[in-house]
């Protein structure tokens, strides 16, 4: 990847652009952590990069920048800038730049301010490597100015603590105190997004007790983060957190939250919450009750039936039997089946199925 970065930046600067590596990338690099985006900053302009890079998407989402799918890596490539005008603490406005150190300064964290030239070099203009090897996260400029322009920038100081296992400076934790309520300005989108991403990484833990510190879990409407249990599925640590009607879910991504939340009320899962919600669903919620998945996994190979369709009677069948037309009792029939079958009470075969349905309707 690196190689291909470095290639990159060879064709910008042939092309008479000045060009680097920078952010997370480099820094990653530095602590020989393995790293999968790479971020490119350069003074070539958004039109300037789509002559270089014919094949690159300019995003309409995104001010000075281009997306580049380059021999099978994405690259990100952004314009050298100055520091973005807000207003009302929404970005508004930005401005390019010539100035490679102006639009080092304008980023978030000393951490994510090294850069690489395309010798291989690293170029150190804010002392990030002197904090990287300190662990610690600092902020680029004036913390409370910094957090209130931008909210989302106190949840990356987080992230970043958590990724990395570093420690929050403390002019960090005392601008993120100072600002946290700027934080119910911020969309939920946005928001969903970054603790997502917390939440997610192998030091969880870490970031979950740095929110409840910082008093940030008020502002994020997280009631139950001091009570969450990890678990190996983010929907899983979602569910437990009572924000399906706040934060925004797609509908198959509520109903997977409303069935772990089911089976994990009821404090056990049996033959018919396996029939009924499946085996991924099962397996948080068992994650969640201290459960063994293997034996869920047992369980659920042992089915009697996976399906209506494998019930041993027909619909018709039924019907002669009880003598009625196909009507609504037909729903309730199987339906009584399939929690006898799967609670072992009754075989799934024919004659055992005839004499409960003719002993019960």
């Amino acid at each position: 990847m690196l190689k291909r970065s470095l290639e990159l930046l060879k064709k910008l600067e042939s092309s008479g652009f000045k060009a680097y590596i920078v952010g997370g990338f480099v820094r990653d690099c530095f602590i020989k952590r393995q790293s999968s985006d790479v971020d490119i900053c350069t003074n070539a302009k958004p039109k300037d990069l789509l002559n270089v890079f014919p094949d690159a998407i300019l995003p309409k989402e995104k001010y000075g920048s281009v997306t580049l799918l380059y021999k099978g890596i994405r690259f990100e490539i952004t314009t050298f800038r100055k520091e973005i005008r807000y207003e009302n603490r929404k970005p508004i406005e930005i401005e390019y730049t010539d100035d490679f150190e102006e639009d080092i300064r304008r980023r978030d964290f000393t951490v994510n301010t090294l850069c690489m030239n395309s010798d291989g070099d690293l170029i150190d203009i804010l002392n990030g490597k002197e904090d990287i090897k300190n662990r610690v996260i600092k902020v680029v400029g004036d913390v409370n100015k910094k957090f209130e322009e931008d909210p989302l920038r106190m949840l990356r100081a987080v992230r970043f603590a958590t990724k990395l296992n570093f420690k929050l400076d403390e002019s960090v934790i005392a601008g993120i105190k100072n600002n946290a309520k700027y934080i119910l300005n911020l969309s939920y989108d946005r928001k969903k997004d970054e603790l997502i991403k917390i939440l997610v990484c192998n030091n969880a833990s870490y970031g979950i007790n740095l929110i409840i510190d910082l008093g940030l879990d008020k502002y994020l409407e997280l009631s139950n983060l001091n009570k969450m249990i990890i678990t190996g599925d983010i929907l899983g640590m979602l569910s437990q957190l009572n924000i399906v009607n706040i934060y925004p879910f797609s509908n198959n991504e509520k109903e997977c939250i409303n069935n772990i939340n089911n089976i994990v009320n009821k404090k056990s899962i049996d033959n018919v919450d396996l029939y009924n919600y499946g085996l991924y669903v099962c397996q948080i919620a068992a994650d969640i009750l201290n459960i063994n998945r293997k034996i869920l996994i047992r369980a659920e190979k042992k089915l009697p039936i996976r399906s209506k369709r494998d019930i041993c009677i027909s619909a018709d069948e039924i019907c002669n039997l009880l003598n009625i037309s196909p009507n609504g009792i037909l729903k309730e029939v199987y339906k009584s089946l399939e929690k006898e079958i799967l609670c072992g009470n009754i075989l799934n075969k024919k004659e055992d199925l005839k004499n409960y349905i003719m002993n019960n309707y």
